[in-house]
């Protein structure tokens, strides 16, 4: 039975739906090595602003799937991807000030982040609504 999604209209390189659970799976690896890496390392001069981004990031992260898939608001979500995108790089700066290995290991996350990014800004672009505006 289709879905919502796979009746969008979708930008070039969309990858098919079974890409997703083993992409997150590995980023979750990666984006939770980060944090235990730059948490036991024992200089943390930036842990405050760390601490107040982390928390930025997680709430938009969160906030993401409810918004495009529950409420199937597109620009909004293209807006929180940005939020995510936006903190994820300053995340990934004071992580590197500390510890680059830490920084590094959130490589990847940045580019599925940016590669999410264009994937919600197409769909949002191709996609409508009734009255002709996009949603």
């Amino acid at each position: 039975m289709a879905t919502w999604y796979d009746n969008l209209k979708k930008p070039p390189f969309t990858p098919p739906k079974n890409v997703f659970g083993p992409v997150w799976s590995l980023l979750y690896i990666l984006i939770f090595s980060a944090l235990i890496v730059y948490f036991l390392s024992p200089e943390k001069s930036n842990l405050i602003p760390v601490t107040f981004f982390l928390l930025i990031h997680f709430a938009a992260s969160f906030s993401w799937t409810g918004l495009f898939f529950g409420r199937k608001k597109i620009l909004a979500a293209l807006l929180d991807i940005l939020v995510i995108d936006l903190t994820l790089i300053v995340v990934m700066t004071l992580f590197f000030q500390v510890n680059t290995l830490a920084g590094a290991l959130l490589i990847p996350y940045l580019g599925w982040g940016l590669f999410a990014a264009y994937l919600n800004w197409g769909i949002y672009r191709l996609n409508p609504d009734e009255k002709g505006t996009r949603q």
